[in-house]
């Protein structure tokens, strides 16, 4: 059984996930951010492919993965990286960047690289439900990696539908269309969309904007969790990580 699946199975509110980039603040701090982070209990950790023009991303994302980058980061590298440490690292593991660099690296070496190094999903905003369907879905099934899809407040009911039958581990609940790093604001709109999409029959976990308990902990109320990104990375460069991930309980 995926990882993701044994997770929400065993576990059904207050999924706590953290996204940072690999290779960040230095080349060789992946391996040793994924122990702090299991060392604290996160339960689930979306790791960034670093890209060179990452549209989704606020300014803190933008500049840690130019950062990456610059230290000589690479999905080679990273792929490495992930099985020497998978022996030690039991949470689920999940890619997130853009679907140009699978595509380059190569859709089926992509997958081969994601089962051998215990990667059990991955997130690729820009890649379109339909094309996936059409194109790759038989690869990942095949290859057992969960393809994440995401939800905005935009997405109609009919496209939602379309969304949750594709839909495998659980649904990427993008708080606001705003970049990465702002502050979530609710409101009776946004409250009405969380609500709707938690009845879906899948899990969901709330992104953007979720930066301290206290959001994270309002968050959880309208999904199974929710994934803290921009705050943690602003803790990996002030060098008060783990004092962050203390606070967050």
């Amino acid at each position: 059984m995926n990882r993701i699946d044994q997770l929400f199975q065993t576990k059904k509110k207050n999924i706590l996930s953290i996204y940072f980039p690999a290779g960040y603040p230095h080349l060789n701090d992946t391996n040793s951010t994924l122990e702090l982070l299991q060392k604290k209990g996160v339960d689930l950790v979306e790791i960034g492919i670093p890209f060179s023009d990452p549209l989704a991303d606020g300014p803190v994302i933008q500049t840690a993965a130019k950062r990456a980058l610059d230290n000589g980061m690479s999905l080679k590298l990273l792929f490495q990286q992930l099985e020497n440490a998978r022996g030690n690292i039991a949470m689920p593991l999940i890619l997130m960047g853009y679907w140009n660099t699978v595509y380059k690296y190569g859709v089926d070496h992509f997958l081969a690289d994601c089962r051998k190094s215990g990667v059990d999903g991955v997130i690729l905003p820009d890649l379109p439900v339909e094309e996936y369907e059409e194109d790759y879905k038989a690869k990942f099934e095949l290859a057992g990696i969960y393809n994440i899809l995401l939800v905005t407040p935009q997405t109609t009911r009919e496209r939602l539908m379309q969304i949750e039958k594709s839909a495998k581990g659980f649904l990427y609940m993008v708080s606001s269309l705003a970049t990465t790093g702002g502050i979530l604001h609710y409101d009776s709109k946004r409250e009405e969309y969380f609500k709707k999409v938690s009845q879906l029959d899948i899990p969901s976990l709330i992104g953007f904007g979720i930066h301290n308990k206290e959001s994270f902990q309002h968050a959880s109320r309208f999904a199974n969790g929710a994934i803290i990104g921009t705050a943690f990375i602003k803790a990996l460069q002030a060098g008060n990580s783990e004092k962050f991930l203390n606070g967050l309980r």
